[in-house]
C-alpha cells in the first residue's frame, strides 16, 4: 500500500486535470455552471467544442477530450467548417472551460490558425501521453 503511495506521488506533478463544459446537441450554447464536468485526469486533456448548422438553427455539443482524438477530429472537419447549413466545426483548447462562449476579445482568424496544428505539435503530443502513461 506504502508503494503504490509513493508512486501516487510520484505522478502527482505529471496529473493534469481540465474542467470543460459538457453537453449534447444543444440549441443554445451550454457554457452555464450545471454543464460544468471534470475531466479525466492524465487522459481528456483538452476540451472539445462542436457547433453544427442545422435547419432550426446552431446546435452546441461539447466534452472533454483527448488531444489526439481532438486534433485528429478537428483537422478531418475543417473542410465541412463553412458557416453555411450544415456546417460543422469542431475546435480544440487546453486551458479550463476553454469550450465556452467565444471570448469577444480574440478575433475569430486566431480559432481557424488553431486548427492547422503542425505535425510535429500533433507528434510532441502523443509522446509527451506516451511518456506520461508510462511512468503512471
Amino acid at each position: 500500500e506504502t508503494h503504490a503511495q509513493n508512486r501516487h506521488t510520484f505522478c502527482h506533478w505529471l496529473a493534469l486535470q481540465i474542467q470543460c463544459y459538457q453537453c449534447e446537441e444543444m440549441t443554445h450554447d451550454c457554457s452555464t455552471p450545471e454543464f460544468i464536468v471534470n475531466c479525466t485526469v492524465n487522459v481528456q486533456d483538452m476540451c472539445q467544442k462542436e457547433v453544427l448548422v442545422k435547419d432550426d438553427g446552431i446546435h452546441y455539443r461539447k466534452s472533454c477530450a483527448s488531444s489526439g482524438a481532438c486534433l485528429i477530429a478537428s483537422s478531418g472537419y475543417q473542410q465541412f467548417c463553412t458557416g453555411k447549413l450544415n456546417s460543422v466545426c469542431i475546435t480544440c483548447c487546453n486551458t479550463p472551460l476553454c469550450n465556452g462562449p467565444r471570448q469577444k476579445k480574440r478575433p475569430q482568424p486566431s480559432a481557424a490558425v488553431a486548427l492547422t496544428t503542425p505535425q510535429l505539435l500533433v507528434f510532441s503530443l502523443y509522446i509527451l501521453v506516451l511518456l506520461s502513461s508510462t511512468l503512471c
